[in-house]
């Protein structure tokens, strides 16, 4: 039985219906991306399917059991404390109860006698609750994906927190697991990071990311969200891609040919008192219900129809940066960097979160001076800057006057445009351009920021996360205008897709301030950059010089003492007593009875595991030794 089935779900709120009869079947072991245009309503089915926003009309079967955990777009306004209590927080009350108990133990441990009344009672709740078996499962999630409980949550860099708060929709050991554009701010190391992850997960999983090279390496099948209905595509992201235009060029064939015969009939029922003396009245009839299927026919949500306006064209150089270093109190963010960006260059920039791409830029543009060196902007540079925080949009103000800035005209390429025509190119609708900006979306926010941007002539563009929140169809239709762009381009982004189809080479922060420069794209640069350095082992003395080579031949290797020969038979009796024992101390750090001891009894036992294994260890090894000398005596 499958997981989950849905059976033609209907979903309005005033306009037209986001989900129009769509039905979708998901199953144990599929990874299933979800896609759509923003504003499709793709967020709005993960509701539903969650239980979160019961549909109008249609029904939502769930295999009986089916454990369902989300993990949204934006960190929760309640998610406070430290990574323990987040992850816990998704266990409900029993959470709350293995917060307050961690959090006695700690006291305890640190010496605090008080806190013993309050942990015998925490101890009673969570045996009610049978909280002991989900104590352990917080911490196995906590370990298995390398979290540390107790460092602060609002603390913790985005790609991090994301990471918990997907430990804490896993610690509820969902069946089926719904992820809201997932890789959204977090940088390349964290999105491989959750790949891997999610290739090996074996239950359930249902996203939506805009991100085509995760989807490529995640998804084993594409569900499509256009215009209310559901399709299923299996197979990669680019045999749907083919697909999916196969099937939009029969819509249009057919479109055509309906319009065609219905332009046929209107003028048939406007010759009047021929078609009244015909008789015909079926032909009436079908005419009528033509009408109405025309009327009630959905377009697709058109694309962008923007450009970039050229500057006039800048020096050969456009940016001279000599031994440029940078600091943060003691953190050295870069160090002793050079670079010469030429006219025409697309360059990417590359690094984790925190790294310092940000304050790179500034430097670069003249906006912040280094610390160290210098930087020579070249001439005639004229930059447009897309800022990935949005910070030129005044959310007070609507999209027109955001844009227009008091005009009802901006300039395109030198001829004026009625600002509602040029929000239009961008995809807002008159009622949508005299909305202000804080009821946006991201995805609307960030077409605006778009829109403003190409509003100035520039031959300098610089873009810092411009695919944050832009579904598919509108992230290729930028790919395609900044690949056409004359101009120098400068661009940070963690879209791996995105780099390798754009840009020519590559600045990478490599750790502890050092900056490098590479050729090509994103995977141009894996290919490129060093491997990593293993650790080098200590060396040993060197061994005494051998002595000189005698005539007499080597002597056979030495026999097994009776005392060897005893411990030999001996061992594999030993091996087998000691493996059993620590197996029995594996069966109690998997009971959860274990768990309503103190703490010094529950580290009396990891201490004695962690010896059973090591005198494991060296047994063996001790028997390899004396069956390898026996062997060799024979």
């Amino acid at each position: 039985m499958p997981l989950l089935r849905l059976r033609d779900i209907h979903l309005a709120f005033g306009g037209p219906e986001l989900l129009a009869g769509a039905d979708l079947t998901l199953e144990k072991g599929e990874r299933v991306c979800l896609v759509g245009r923003n504003g499709a309503g793709k967020s709005t089915l993960l509701k539903v399917i969650s239980g979160q926003l019961n549909p109008d009309q249609g029904q939502r079967e769930l295999s009986p059991g089916t454990r369902i955990a989300w993990l949204e777009q934006e960190v929760p306004a309640d998610a406070t404390g430290t990574v323990y209590d987040v992850v816990a927080g998704g266990l409900g009350d029993v959470g709350e109860n293995l917060r307050r108990y961690h959090h006695l133990t700690e006291q305890i441990a640190a010496g605090d006698e008080s806190a013993m009344g309050q942990l015998e009672a925490a101890q009673k709740a969570l045996e009610v609750e049978d909280g002991w078996v989900l104590q352990q499962r917080v911490e196995a999630t906590l370990s298995r994906l390398d979290l540390n409980g107790e460092l602060p949550f609002q603390a913790q860099s985005g790609g991090l927190k994301r990471r918990v708060l997907l430990a804490r929709a896993l610690v509820q050991e969902p069946d089926l697991l719904l992820l809201d554009e997932p890789t959204n701010h977090l940088d390349i190391d964290a999105i491989t990071w959750l790949e891997e992850f999610l290739q090996s997960y074996r239950n359930c999983v249902l996203f939506i990311t805009h991100d085509r090279a995760f989807l490529s390496r995640v998804a084993t099948r594409i569900v499509d969200l256009d215009r209310g209905r559901l399709t299923s595509w299996p197979g990669d992201y680019q045999t749907y891609l083919r697909r999916k235009e196969e099937v939009l060029e029969a819509e249009a064939a057919e479109w055509e040919r309906f319009d065609k015969k219905l332009a046929q009939e209107e003028v048939w029922i406007r010759q009047g008192i021929k078609a009244r003396r015909t008789r015909n009245e079926g032909r009436v009839r079908a005419l009528q219900a033509m009408r109405r299927e025309r009327a009630e026919r959905r377009e697709r949500q058109g694309t962008m129809n923007a450009g970039i306006q050229q500057a006039d064209q800048s020096g050969k150089k456009v940016i001279e940066a000599k031994h440029i270093s940078v600091r943060f109190g003691d953190k050295l963010v870069i160090d002793d960097f050079s670079t010469l960006i030429l006219r025409g260059d697309r360059i990417g920039i590359i690094g984790p979160n925190g790294a310092g791409k940000s304050t790179l830029i500034q430097v670069l543009l003249g906006q912040r001076n280094p610390d160290q060196g210098q930087v020579k902007l070249g001439t005639n540079v004229e930059v447009a800057y897309f800022d990935q925080l949005r910070a030129q949009l005044d959310e007070e103000l609507s999209v027109r006057e955001n844009v227009g800035q008091g005009s009802d005209r901006v300039l395109v390429n030198g001829e004026p445009k009625h600002i509602m025509g040029y929000l239009q190119d961008f995809l807002f609708s008159p009622e949508r351009a005299n909305t202000p900006v804080k009821a946006l979306s991201g995805g609307e926010r960030n077409r605006l920021l778009l829109a403003r941007l190409f509003t100035r002539p520039a031959n300098l563009l610089v873009m810092d996360e411009p695919t944050n929140d832009l579904d598919i169809e509108t992230l290729e239709l930028l790919e395609d205008l900044l690949t056409r762009y004359q101009g120098t381009l400068l661009l940070v982004s963690h879209d791996r897709a995105f780099l390798n189809n754009i840009v020519t080479s590559t600045i990478v922060f490599e750790g502890e301030g050092k900056l490098a420069e590479y050729v090509g794209g994103y995977d141009d640069w894996l290919r490129q950059r060093p491997a990593p350095v293993p650790t080098a082992p200590q060396v040993a003395p060197p061994p005494p010089a051998p002595a000189p080579p005698r005539s007499t031949p080597d002597p056979k290797p030495k026999k097994l003492s009776y005392k060897d020969q005893r411990e030999l038979e001996a061992l594999p009796l030993r091996i087998e007593q000691l493996e059993q024992q620590l197996d029995s101390l594996h069966q109690q750090l998997a009971d959860p009875a274990l768990y309503q001891q103190t703490p010094t009894q529950i580290t009396e036992v990891k201490q004695a595991a962690a010896k059973l294994e090591t005198e494991l260890e060296q047994a063996f090894a001790r028997w390899e030794q004396l069956e390898s000398r026996r062997n060799s005596s024979i």
